[in-house]
This record gives C-alpha cells, sequence and structure tokens, in this order.
C-alpha cells in the first residue's frame, strides 16, 4: 500500500509543492535556489498530510533502526507532521509523544525551548519537511540532546541534496526522505 500512498504524495508534490522560477526564490538556509518547495501545501491540507503520515508510517520510519517514544522538530516545519504521526500511531495503538521545538526558549513562563511530554521522553525521531543544510534539523536535535533526549533517526518530506544528510551524519543522525530534489528535475 505504502507504494501508492507514495506516488500519490508524488503527484500532489509536483502539482502543489514544487516550482521552478528562473529569478532564485531565498531560501530558510539563506541559500538562493531555482527550485522551491513549499511543502506547506501537504502539511496543511488534511487529506494530504493524512497521505503522508500513513507513508512515513509504512515506507519510512521501519528504514530506521531502533525505537523511539517521542517524535518532533524546530517549529513550523515539523509540528503538523508530528501530530499527524502521533496520531495515526495512535489509531493504531502505539504511543508517541508529539514534541514542538521552539526556535530559542521561551522569554517568559517557564522559559521551555521544547513543548509537550519531554520529560517523559527518552528517544525523539527528528521531523522536518524540508532539509536543505540542515541547519533547522540540527537546531532541534541540539534542544532536543540538551534535555537529555536521545536523538539518533529522523524522517523528512524532501531532502534537497545540498548538504543537510550529511551534516547530520556528522552529528549521528541518519534521515530518510520521501522524496529527493532529483525527483523534481527533468
Amino acid at each position: 500500500m505504502s507504494e501508492t500512498l507514495r506516488f500519490q504524495l508524488l503527484g500532489w508534490m509536483k502539482e502543489y509543492v514544487y516550482r521552478y522560477s528562473e529569478t532564485p526564490f531565498r531560501l530558510a538556509s539563506g541559500l538562493e535556489s531555482h527550485h522551491y518547495f513549499n511543502c506547506k501545501e501537504i502539511t496543511l491540507h488534511p487529506e494530504r498530510l493524512h497521505t503522508l503520515a500513513n507513508c512515513m508510517i509504512e515506507e519510512l520510519i521501519p528504514k530506521l533502526a531502533g525505537n523511539f517514544d517521542s517524535l518532533g522538530g524546530l517549529t513550523l516545519g515539523a509540528d503538523p507532521i508530528t501530530y499527524a504521526v502521533s496520531l495515526a500511531y495512535q489509531r493504531q495503538g502505539r504511543l508517541a509523544y508529539p514534541l514542538i521545538v521552539r526556535k530559542e526558549a521561551k522569554g517568559h513562563g517557564t522559559g521551555q525551548q521544547i513543548e509537550g511530554y519531554w520529560k517523559e521522553s527518552k528517544k525523539c525521531l527528528v521531523i522536518d519537511d524540508v532539509i536543505t543544510t540542515g541547519g533547522s534539523t540540527i537546531k532541534a536535535v541540539n534542544a532536543l540532546r540538551a534535555a537529555g533526549i536521545e536523538v539518533t533517526n529522523g524522517i523528512c518530506i524532501l531532502d534537497r541534496e545540498e548538504g543537510g544528510k550529511e551534516a547530520l551524519e556528522k552529528i549521528g543522525v541518519h534521515i530518510e526522505s520521501l522524496f529527493k530534489k532529483a525527483d523534481f528535475i527533468v
């Protein structure tokens, strides 16, 4: 079934997410590219998000070694994916706490950088929508590790193939992606 889900996602990615422009786009990493992927077109649409979560559970996560009791990443890219995967697991009778990692600790209240049941978490699966240089994902990994949570694996929708996967490997995080930028360039 996951190949059917992946095929459906690829169609949506090509129709709604991927854009090419002669004028380069500025990316979150600060880099510029003629290729732009707005994965919010998947993660903020109920049917597409549901399909994405099921595809990640069926196709990506089984490729990873070890278990986890929580999942999450840097807000905003990881948030909808985190919730959807957590809920999909809950429907299967498995508990995986969704965690939100802020870009920086709150300047008020308890001053937390991580929201959710992180104190109960021992091992987190880090999530992102798009990985370019890996900077956002590494920021999330560092915050999770600083809270005493082990992070060795991650998943994302798209690897832009611009060094992010390698940067994560250098800090001991293996990342699996559903798609790569090469899947969209003819």
